[in-house]
């Protein structure tokens, strides 16, 4: 039995799930969001909770049992709490700025940077080195949190970049003077 797999996804109060053919529909505080369950995984909806089964103990199966659970876990957690990432940018001169249609980044280059984030992601900048991006979605706020990284990756040296917060940096020596 997969030790996540077993466990029951609990379904808080004022959430609404529905489960048609293979599709999950979750209906909470925050959104709306569909999930197309495995065919194969048995879904059973109780009213607190709601429970994966496989059919046999195959590889497959056994693989399939833990992710179906997880994602689940994942689409409910979404729509009643939405997920977050902080981004940090650390250099002289580098900055953000939330627009209306997204950010506007300055990373060091000869050109701003302007990123529009996919639908249903919210970009924030609390001061001019935080970026905080989230939704309800936490495949597309880690995708949007990574593209947004992946303009000015944080270097060895200096650690300048764009980082998560809490990430560390392993800093490299510099060059040293020869004698």
């Amino acid at each position: 039995m997969s030790r996540i797999g077993k466990l029951p996804v609990a379904i808080p109060k004022g959430v609404e799930v529905k489960l048609a053919d293979s599709e999950l529909t979750v209906k909470g505080a925050k959104g709306t969001m569909t999930l197309n369950v495995h065919p194969e995984m048995k879904v059973t909806i109780d009213e607190s909770e709601i429970r994966v089964e496989r059919p046999s103990d195959q590889q497959s199966h056994r693989a399939l049992h833990g992710l179906s659970r997880s994602l689940i876990q994942n689409v409910v957690t979404g729509v009643t709490d939405g997920f977050s990432k902080t981004l940090e940018i650390i250099g002289v001169g580098y900055k953000a700025e939330a627009t209306s249609a997204g950010i506007t980044l300055s990373l060091g280059f000869s050109h701003t940077i302007a990123y529009a984030a996919a639908e249903g992601i919210s970009l924030t900048c609390p001061n001019q080195t935080t970026i905080v991006v989230s939704g309800v979605d936490k495949q597309k706020v880690g995708q949007a949190a990574a593209e947004i990284r992946s303009f000015r990756p944080p270097e060895p040296y200096k650690g300048k970049g764009v980082r998560y917060q809490g990430e560390h940096v392993r800093r490299k020596a510099g060059k040293t003077a020869g004698s």
